[in-house]
């Protein structure tokens, strides 16, 4: 097959036949990082985590690690066609961890923060 220049994920894609019909498959380039890695995947077990409850695009985050914040204080929102949601924190919790900052799209279960 012949293949061309990586997209932004680093993915290429690459033309080939099989049982004479012409296919096309989008695979990582060899040797080359992804420049969105694939994102950690909130564990459903831990609390501490908070996934996408959705796919979509991050839109705002209100919150640092480190901060102390009180249920129901907004965490942060995604857009998600074309409707934006918030979400908030569960509980009172320290931020642990932010994984996400506006612009980033992000799939379903992504891990987006931790918190204690």
């Amino acid at each position: 097959g012949r293949a061309e220049a990586p997209d932004e994920e680093g993915k290429v894609k690459v033309f080939f036949e099989l049982n004479g019909q012409p296919r096309t498959a989008r695979v990582p380039k060899a040797g080359l990082e992804g420049a969105s890695k694939a994102r950690a995947k909130a564990d459903a077990a831990n609390v501490g985590h908070v996934g996408a409850p959705m796919p979509g695009m991050v839109v705002t985050v209100a919150i640092k690690p480190g901060q102390k914040v009180a249920k129901g204080a907004p965490l942060l929102s995604i857009e998600a066609m074309k409707m934006e949601t918030m979400l908030s924190a569960e509980r009172d919790v320290v931020i642990k961890a932010v994984h996400v900052k506006p612009g980033d799209v992000i799939a379903a279960k992504d891990l987006m923060v931790e918190y204690d």
